[in-house]
């Protein structure tokens, strides 16, 4: 079971490129290489996230996207959404007349599932992923500069 469609991870992957260089326009095929992304289909998710207002994008030789809200506000369930929302079971799925009211056991712990993914990603900012990424570098720099060394001390 896949938590994410690939172009909410392509969304989420390129707000926070462009996250770290708020004031820069990007070219689609440079947010591609960064990102790790298809470039034909990052453009059509960096579309979707310019019509619901979470990028901005600049015809020209000089355009391209760039953020357009704050990421110390815009959250990774904002992105999401823009893109594939994350789905609540309304009811039943099996169409059960007893469950017409409420959820049978087994709906309801799924439905709560979702319930605390949707808030999860309500509670991510897109500055605390910036952040956390820069602190995951820095642990994993410090990681490789160890294991360089060796076991007495002494690079290889």
């Amino acid at each position: 079971m896949k938590l994410l469609s690939e172009a909410s991870e392509y969304a989420l992957r390129a707000v926070v490129w462009c996250a770290q260089y708020p004031n820069r326009t990007f070219k689609v095929r440079e947010i591609a290489e960064h990102t790790q992304s298809a470039p034909g289909y990052l453009a059509k998710v960096l579309q979707s996230l310019a019509k619901a207002e979470i990028l901005l994008t600049q015809r020209g030789s000089h355009g391209g996207f760039r953020l357009n809200r704050d990421s110390a506000e815009l959250t990774a369930f904002d992105v999401i959404q823009a893109i594939d929302p994350i789905e609540r079971l309304p009811g039943c799925p099996l169409g059960s007349a007893k469950h017409q009211n409420q959820l049978c056991p087994l709906h309801q712990r799924i439905d709560d599932a979702t319930a605390t993914v949707e808030q999860a990603f309500r509670d991510t900012t897109i500055a605390d992923l910036i952040k956390h990424a820069d602190e995951a570098a820095s642990s994993c720099d410090a990681l490789t500069a160890e294991q360089g060394e060796g076991v007495s001390g002494h690079k290889p």
